[in-house]
């Protein structure tokens, strides 16, 4: 299942959720004067996921990643990996991980699903006092497919750095849609559709599923989008676009 940043990932006998978020249409004020709106319902309500081993939550500070729903979700949860200050406020199962620490999760055939912490940027450089800490992650295990999960990231930089210690990849889960508000003067805050292709590019990443691009306001770039780019860098055969509440077997 996938719908704007919320996506299950079953690797390794394992369920993952990331930034889950399930609140129906509305506005969601983040501060005075200032609202993120989701436009779509979510394809699943929280009682429909079913059990989950483990949350990867990019960061907890927008709604579009973490909402109401989404938050009492994670008090059913054993596990919320996410970033240092996101821990701090969450409490309960949330642990910490550091840019570049992992964390190891117990597989059902008795081999271990490595979860490392990656960089991420939520928009252009110096940002952070505005937007907050952002995690990305990566995947891996003795016979699984390396699985990239970007996060809420803006940054080819941050990619190259994944790059250098995972390339190539063989499934790159990017948050995608050219998010833009007006808190950062209309700056990107996420991966326009052509900087997703850049970052499969530079990933050698097999196969490419972008989330994160329909189903609220300030997503600026959908699938019509993504799908012109990536054929524009001959990446169109790695590029898999699936609707809302879809789902794709993952390579072995």
């Amino acid at each position: 299942m996938i719908e704007a940043a919320t996506a299950i990932i079953e690797l390794g006998g394992l369920r993952l959720l990331t930034d889950p978020a399930f609140d129906s249409p509305r506005d969601h004020p983040v501060a005075p004067g200032r609202v993120l709106t989701r436009t779509a319902p979510p394809p699943l309500r929280p009682e429909e996921v079913g059990p989950v081993d483990a949350v990867l939550l990019s960061h907890d500070q927008h709604p579009d990643n973490l909402d109401e729903s989404g938050r009492a979700f994670l008090d059913r949860v054993p596990l919320v990996l996410t970033t240092v200050a996101g821990a701090g406020r969450l409490g309960g199962a949330a642990r910490a991980l550091p840019p570049w620490e992992h964390h190891d999760l117990a597989r059902p055939d008795g081999g271990a699903l490595r979860v490392t912490r990656v960089p991420a940027l939520h928009g252009p450089e110096g940002c952070e006092p505005v937007v907050g800490e952002v995690a990305g992650f990566v995947l891996t295990g003795d016979g699984l497919p390396t699985v990239y999960v970007s996060g809420d990231n803006a940054s080819l930089d941050a990619v190259r750095e994944v790059a250098g210690r995972f390339a190539p990849v063989d499934v790159a889960v990017l948050f995608a849609g050219a998010a833009r508000t007006a808190v950062l003067g209309g700056a990107l805050l996420t991966l326009d559709s052509a900087g997703a292709a850049e970052a499969a590019r530079i990933l050698g990443a097999r196969h490419v599923v972008p989330v994160h691009f329909d189903g609220w306001k300030h997503f600026t770039e959908g699938a019509d989008a993504l799908d012109e780019a990536f054929g524009r860098a001959g990446l169109r055969d790695r590029l898999t676009l699936l609707a809302p509440g879809a789902s794709v077997a993952l390579p072995r």
